[in-house]
């Protein structure tokens, strides 16, 4: 994105970070958003707004704790800001895994691939994550495996979990 803040960048004339709240808003009742730069315009989308609570920026993981540290509710969803078309129901089958499951981690995964940044964790792995962190690791979908974490499986009918990943995915 050469640098610029893939939240606000702006797809059939809206940010993308407004395509993850008209999607989310049907599904939960608290919004909250994870930004480490540009706060005051994130802002303006009406929704607490907080940055990694982790020094360095040390990717999805870090934004993910500092989620959890901050949760009223046992469970969190969390959504990458650049996949504005991911499935309308995706906190109600990933909450159907859980309590079928009786895990602590549910994430998406569709007929191409997993997707661990879209996925529903209990607080209860705060302790975990942070000593995951702490001992260098980075790998999302290693640290969802080592606890126990479901992938649940989501069709193209209901909805896509492609990324916008550069200006040319744009236009």
């Amino acid at each position: 994105m050469e640098g610029r803040d893939k939240g606000l960048q702006v797809l059939y004339g809206k940010p993308l970070i407004e395509y993850m709240i008209e999607r989310l808003r049907p599904q939960i009742t608290n919004i909250s958003i994870n930004a480490n730069r540009n706060q005051a315009a994130y802002a303006k989308f009406g929704f607490p707004v907080f940055a990694d609570e982790l020094a360095d920026f040390q990717g999805p993981l870090s934004g993910m704790l500092s989620g959890l540290e901050k949760a009223k509710a046992d469970f969190v969803l969390f959504t990458p800001c650049d996949s504005p078309f991911f499935p309308k129901n995706l906190l109600e089958k990933l909450k159907s895994a859980l309590e079928n499951d009786r895990t602590l981690i549910a994430y998406a995964c569709d007929e191409e691939r997993e997707h661990p940044t879209f996925c529903l964790m209990s607080v209860e792995l705060k302790k975990a994550l942070r000593t995951y962190l702490a001992s260098g690791e980075r790998r999302l979908l290693q640290f969802m495996r080592e606890n126990k974490g479901i992938p649940v499986k989501f069709t193209t009918n209901e909805g896509r979990f492609t990324n916008v990943n550069s200006l040319e995915d744009l236009r």
